[in-house]
């Protein structure tokens, strides 16, 4: 397709390299300009102090800095991109609008009315994979349908990838670098307080060269993630996933070197199952773009009838969740460090979101909205689906008879206590055997270390074998119903 102008709008793919869209438009225009709005409507829900917003910012610079090397410049904007985008492409003279498809339900509505606005002016919007590696409708059942099962996805997702390798291609951006529209003067990115939000550094490194980073230093050490990946208390994952989120990488970079060292045997068994967590996110994408729905109800609809419980005793229990005082030291360690950091290991977000689930009792719904209040790489698909995992409503999910114990999962992942101790430093001088269930620490040795429950630390808010009675009366009162 031929253009004579074209404008990329960025959105979640900040970055200047590998870029589908970006590639479009220099390879059948004239003349590129690239834009990034500063959503409004999405801002003004935010907090003053959000960490995302400074790691956009920062990356945004990175961008700006990135094109400009390449002859050409980011203009950014405030305001509603339904207005803005369209006032810019009429400003601008250009023929179409070229942007990576976003297939979160709002960005979908969102998209269709610029398009609306677009066409109506006489101007085109064109949306290109960039996101993920397969979309929606190309990996399906032999039957022609989709998976709800993700193993015999990955199945299905690793043939095709074997049969169209070149799926995993570089979109070049370099050599077609003259057509990008040269700057009319140095870069004018907002101030973060002009956007009414906090100054301050980025949660971690930020931009293109951040996630680089990053990414070199975990695959150094990729060949343990099969094990490190489950113990949060070290280094063991490779924290590329604000950068997924934010598109400061390529998810065919990482697919394509996850691949290669599994295949060649340089990343040892943790690339292969680096390369399984990755085919996960394209999973958890294609069930939210097959299935809106379940940004609001259970992926099973049975499900949406459960008696989750309320009340001021429920109330109280989310905010001690919340908070990280539930008295479980291993649930309470991880809160604190997602209300801190902004950062939640995965593991620890299984065990957090089956004890507000199947512990406490509470609407997985309600925990899915605070982590995307909190997260740094929040990604609905991604946070949907484990959020259903682990309430056993979704796809694919933990059976809802089997439930974690926040204790011995404590015992397994973080036998020594060194996580807990560095997130709820009250415990800090108890024992590796005493410090993942104070309660049952006689109350005089507690004392002489200088813990006492109720006062330096909450006793449990519940008692999970009870806790656990009720859940499987729950879920089985359910099934009686459905027979």
């Amino acid at each position: 397709m031929n253009m004579s102008n074209s404008l990329v709008w960025f959105r979640r793919d900040l970055r200047a390299f590998d870029h589908a869209a970006l590639h479009q438009a220099l390879t059948s225009s004239n003349r590129v300009y690239c834009v990034f709005v500063y959503d409004c409507d999405i801002l003004a829900a935010l907090p003053r102090d959000d960490r995302r917003v400074r790691f956009i910012h920062a990356s945004l610079a990175s961008l700006d800095a990135e094109l400009r090397r390449l002859g050409g410049y980011l203009i950014v904007r405030q305001g509603r991109p339904l207005e803005v985008i369209p006032a810019l492409a009429a400003e601008l003279g250009v023929d179409a609008v070229c942007v990576c498809a976003d297939y979160e339900p709002d960005a979908v509505k969102r998209d269709a009315r610029v398009n609306e606005r677009l066409e109506a002016d006489g101007r085109k919007l064109l949306s290109l994979k960039d996101h993920v590696v397969f979309e929606q409708d190309e990996v399906l059942t032999l039957a022609g349908g989709p998976f709800s099962v993700f193993t015999p996805y990955k199945n299905a997702w690793l043939k095709r990838l074997a049969a169209k390798p070149e799926t995993l291609a570089t979109w070049p951006v370099d050599q077609y670098a003259q057509a990008f529209a040269p700057p009319p003067g140095p870069p004018a990115l907002p101030p973060l307080d002009e956007l009414g939000f906090e100054p301050g550094e980025p949660p971690l490194p930020a931009g293109m060269e951040g996630a680089e980073a990053l990414f070199e230093r975990f695959v150094a050490r990729v060949a343990d993630y099969g094990r490190a990946r489950d113990f949060p208390s070290g280094d063991g994952t490779s924290r590329l996933s604000v950068h997924l989120r934010f598109g400061t990488t390529s998810i065919r970079h990482l697919v394509r070197t996850a691949q290669q060292m599994a295949l060649s045997g340089a990343g040892g068994s943790g690339a292969s199952v680096w390369l399984s967590e990755l085919i996960w996110r394209d999973f958890y994408s294609m069930i939210l773009a097959r299935n809106p729905q379940v940004t609001t109800q259970s992926f099973k609809p049975a499900f949406d009838a459960l008696a989750w419980d309320s009340g001021a005793q429920a109330e109280e229990r989310f905010a001690a969740w919340c908070a990280g005082r539930t008295g479980y030291p291993l649930v309470d360690a991880a809160m604190a460090q997602l209300n801190r950091t902004g950062f939640m290991h995965n593991r620890l977000r299984m065990i957090t979101a089956s004890f507000l689930t199947k512990d406490l009792g509470i609407d997985w719904r309600r925990g899915e909205r605070y982590f995307a209040l909190k997260l740094n790489d929040y990604d609905l698909a991604s946070n949907n689906g484990g959020w259903q995992w682990a309430a056993s409503t979704g796809c694919d999910a933990q059976p809802w008879f089997r439930i974690f114990n926040p204790v011995s999962q404590s015992q397994r992942f973080d036998a020594q206590g060194q996580f807990i101790r560095a997130w709820v430093p009250a415990l800090a001088g108890l024992g590796a055997k005493e410090i993942h269930a104070p309660w049952l620490v006689p109350r005089d040795e507690l004392a002489r270390k200088g813990v006492v429950l109720g006062r330096d630390y909450p006793l449990p808010v519940v008692d999970h074998d009870e806790a656990r009675k009720r859940t499987l009366e729950r879920f089985a009162a359910l099934k009686k119903g459905d027979g």
